[in-house]
């Protein structure tokens, strides 16, 4: 229970803190991060938590499940259908660009061998705009640009995946058999199924005379769908995130009046399994972690938020219709996130040789991917001519409104929180 209470204070400080951070170069995310990290063994000694802990690996994975659900209700196909090129670009090019520079300065900075290294790169492949929620989530900025970050982050973690569980029994048994890249194929096109046909099941079930969900139970319709398909997944050991993504977009897609029923429920839920996730990860960046990384170890983290990811978008994006500074928000806001806590968390239960270095890397990475990235997003937001950035008055409003100068905020004026459809991936 103190793991809860600690958890509940964690989230009244992060939503009292809410505006604030909204607002600055404070993140929630990084609240949660550092709340975790002094409650744990490393500082406060409040709550014991290891990286074999069964709690880290379900809150991880319920916390991307849940992402990359919500993440696919953003999809639109028809605009997909007319802008397909650059996220393509994004995952075709510049995705295996990272994948293998991050695996070069791991060999040559790290002294990790060519196996796990390549598997460090799979893990940190993977982006996530969670972290980067005041570009991704705001119309004011370029639907194209929010699109190519969306898409792109989506889809990225399910290509990851079957790279990472190859690579994993690579290290494991010096080479990887035939048999087991066919069981990854075939957990990847049930979850597939899963995620397709579910959605599409229910929606026709739905248009039934006889069924149908009274209006308070609505959102519910989608979470029921959402938990099914989960629990399949792992009873069936089918890919539960390529499932949770596709999932989201069918449902969008077949039933767009499901999808806004349950978008509030749908994104305060995200939230919480982030942030229950987030505290989490963090009780595991003691000062130990941070002290078992080399000097090498740094200089790779550094060059892979700084370098890599950048570099590799934007070579495969060259010849783009975007603009300078949309390629290179684009290229900076590669943050990594829980798909890279869930593979590294693999890495390391897969008790390979050089598992443990593998994930003080990657753990160490992340943290300070989280902290670069939901640090900077506000700032570049404002770049984009982004004002209203925390959806909520500030204190020159709530003069305006008391001395009756300028009109109440509507849904037509800056100052109005965004709706829904508008936010998108605005959970920071």
């Amino acid at each position: 229970m103190v793991l809860v209470a600690v958890f509940g204070a964690a989230l009244l400080i992060a939503v009292l803190l809410s505006g604030l951070a909204a607002r600055t170069v404070l993140s929630t995310s990084f609240l949660f991060l550092v709340g975790g990290a002094l409650v744990s063994d490393g500082f406060l000694g409040l709550i014991h938590i290891r990286p074999d802990s069964p709690i880290v690996s379900v809150t991880a994975d319920l916390a991307l499940f849940a992402v990359l659900f919500t993440d696919g209700m953003h999809v639109s196909f028809p605009k997909l259908r007319e802008n397909w090129k650059n996220p393509a670009r994004a995952l075709g090019l510049g995705m295996p660009l990272a994948f293998v520079g991050m695996a070069l300065i791991t060999h040559y900075l790290v002294g990790l061998d060519w196996t796990t290294s390549f598997l460090v790169g799979a893990v940190l492949a993977p982006t996530d705009p969670v972290f980067a929620s005041a570009i991704v989530g705001r119309k004011e900025v370029p639907s194209k640009l929010r699109q190519l970050l969306n898409v792109e982050s989506g889809i990225n973690d399910g290509l990851a995946l079957p790279v990472v569980l190859i690579l994993i029994a690579a290290a494991s048994t010096g080479s990887h058999e035939p048999l087991h890249a066919s069981g990854i194929a075939l957990e990847l096109a049930l979850g597939l199924g899963f995620g397709i046909v579910g959605p599409l099941l229910v929606s026709q079930l739905a248009r039934l005379k006889l069924l149908g969900a009274e209006p308070k139970l609505q959102p519910l319709l989608p979470l029921a769908i959402g938990v099914t398909v989960y629990g399949l997944c792992h009873l069936t050991h089918a890919n539960p995130y390529l499932a949770a993504f596709s999932a989201g977009a069918v449902l969008a897609h077949v039933s767009p009046e499901a999808k806004s029923a349950f978008e509030p429920l749908g994104e305060a839920l995200a939230e919480l399994a982030k942030f229950a996730a987030l505290l989490v990860f963090g009780a595991l960046l003691t000062p130990r972690l941070f002290a078992d990384l080399s000097l090498g170890g740094y200089v790779a983290v550094v060059l892979a938020i700084v370098l890599i990811r950048p570099a590799s978008l934007l070579l495969s994006i060259i010849g783009t219709s975007f603009t300078r500074r949309e390629k290179l928000t684009a290229a900076w806001f590669g943050p990594k996130g829980f798909a890279s806590v869930v593979y590294g968390l693999l890495v390391l239960q897969a008790g390979i040789p050089q598992g443990e270095e593998a994930f003080t890397l990657v753990a160490v990475c992340i943290a300070f991917s989280i902290i670069a990235h939901s640090s900077t997003d506000v700032p570049i937001a404002r770049m984009f001519h982004v004002d209203d950035i925390a959806g909520i008055p500030n204190q020159h409003d709530h003069t305006a409104k008391r001395d009756g100068a300028g009109p109440p905020a509507t849904a037509g004026t800056a100052s109005a929180a965004p709706t829904a459809e508008e936010s998108g991936h605005a959970r920071k």
